[in-house]
């Protein structure tokens, strides 16, 4: 088959699509990526064939012009996405969000792509597109060439479970608007497709994240085991040593520095909080960070970089930012973690991973270096927490690996692809 990937021009989402695109072409079928220019490398040191379309979006440089914007974005879920933790949100709410994210996020994100992706479509005629959950240009290309298509999860179905919850008070309301369905309705037209919920969420969903810290619609899943990849890496020698005393790795993500101004939590105070403790400290810190710590307590390694699936088998407890990627990737080794969300649905994740047991999580805006430690030790000393661990790992590796689910793909997009287009094997 012919398998087109889709994907918006951030690393840390494509990341999360590597391990299935590999998996596609060692079962023999051709994979191209397609993004946005400034993703091209990095989708080609994945390995894999890129198709850049379009144009490169300005996003983050507008916000950065916008301060108070700027704060909003970090601070959770964003409306009308925060509906999945709101059980009390008016029908306005939903409205003005939706409203709100079409305008300055899906139409900025797709506008620059959708009319060259689907040309491209057209040219290479893919059997299967896989979208990411907000790389809408995907499934309007998948619809326009009659390809089957379905959406690829990098986090929790937040996207999914709202269009669920907006569909529902959208029956009950009178001349009730849809901004999605009238942004998606207007591009999808240009290019002879009509509007059907499969523009929105896919003919079939490609869900990560084992059933303990899912959240789900009711829409058609297929489960796939979080496999990690996180780009080009060497693993540096003083991490094929055992360490001689436990090992902490504190790692905050590359978002807050890429697309930010900076970490949320009080970097030295929480390394000096640490300091005294009788733990190896290996903290992945951003060179526009490093600068901030005037001084490294003797029991911290600071790296800009290291394969985190190679450093978190080493560790007793991880303290992280509740990045989808990172979590997961700690989750898979059964080791207790210590949360502080700030992004998107990184809260969200977060308290769902405190639920099940393996965590704790912190207010990265409240959090102090004495918290910090204080739930570090808990981690440490509370068996409860590894036992967690260990359930939570158990249950991802009962899930089936991107090798496992090839086979539903292809039987998905045989019986998927409409005007009867034979499917190439």
């Amino acid at each position: 088959m012919r398998i087109l990937l889709t994907v918006c021009s951030d690393k840390s989402l494509f990341y999360s699509m590597v391990p299935l695109a590999w998996a596609l072409r060692t079962a023999g079928h051709e994979v191209r990526v397609a993004s946005q220019p400034k993703l091209a490398d990095t989708i080609t040191q994945a390995g894999l064939t890129a198709v850049p379309l379009g144009r490169d979006h300005r996003i983050w440089q507008a916000l950065s012009r916008n301060p108070e914007k700027r704060r909003a974005v970090r601070a959770g879920l964003l409306e009308p996405y925060d509906v999945v933790e709101r059980p009390d949100v008016t029908w306005e709410h939903l409205i003005k969000g939706y409203d709100h994210q079409v305008t300055w996020w899906h139409k900025a994100e797709n506008f620059p792509i959708v009319d060259q992706l689907v040309t491209f479509a057209r040219h290479w005629r893919p059997d299967l597109v896989i979208w990411e959950p907000v790389s809408y240009a995907g499934s309007i290309a998948a619809e326009a060439v009659g390809a089957a298509h379905g959406r690829l999860l990098w986090s929790m179905d937040v996207f999914g479970l709202t269009r669920e919850r907006f569909l529902r008070m959208k029956s009950i309301e009178d001349n009730a608007g849809d901004p999605l369905r009238e942004w998606l309705a207007a591009n999808a037209a240009k290019h002879g497709v009509e509007f059907s919920e499969d523009l929105v969420t896919g003919q079939f969903t490609i869900d990560q994240f084992p059933s303990s810290l899912r959240m789900s619609a009711d829409l058609d899943y297929v489960p796939m085991r979080y496999t990690p990849y996180g780009g080009p890496a060497a693993v540096p020698q003083w991490l094929t040593v055992p360490p001689e005393r436990p090992r902490v790795a504190l790692t905050l993500g590359i978002t807050a520095t890429d697309h930010f101004d900076g970490y949320t939590v009080n970097l030295p105070s929480i390394l000096d909080s640490l300091s005294d403790l009788d733990v190896e400290i290996v903290a992945t810190v951003a060179d526009k960070e490093r600068h901030k710590l005037d001084r490294v307590p003797g029991n911290a390694r600071i790296v800009p970089y290291v394969p985190l699936h190679a450093l978190v088998p080493t560790c007793a407890a991880v303290i992280h930012h509740a990045g989808p990627g990172t979590l997961a990737t700690t989750s898979l080794h059964a080791v207790p973690q210590l949360t502080l969300p700030w992004d998107f649905d990184e809260p969200a994740l977060a308290r769902k991973l405190a639920r099940q047991g393996t965590g704790l999580t912190l207010d990265p805006t409240a959090a102090t270096g004495e918290t910090v430690r204080d739930g570090l030790l808990r981690l440490m000393n509370e068996p409860v927490f590894r036992a967690s661990a260990e359930k939570l790992r158990d249950e991802m590796l009962d899930m089936p690996t991107p090798n496992d689910i090839v086979t539903r793909l292809e039987e998905l997009t045989t019986g998927r692809q409409s005007h009867a287009r034979p499917v190439r094997h």
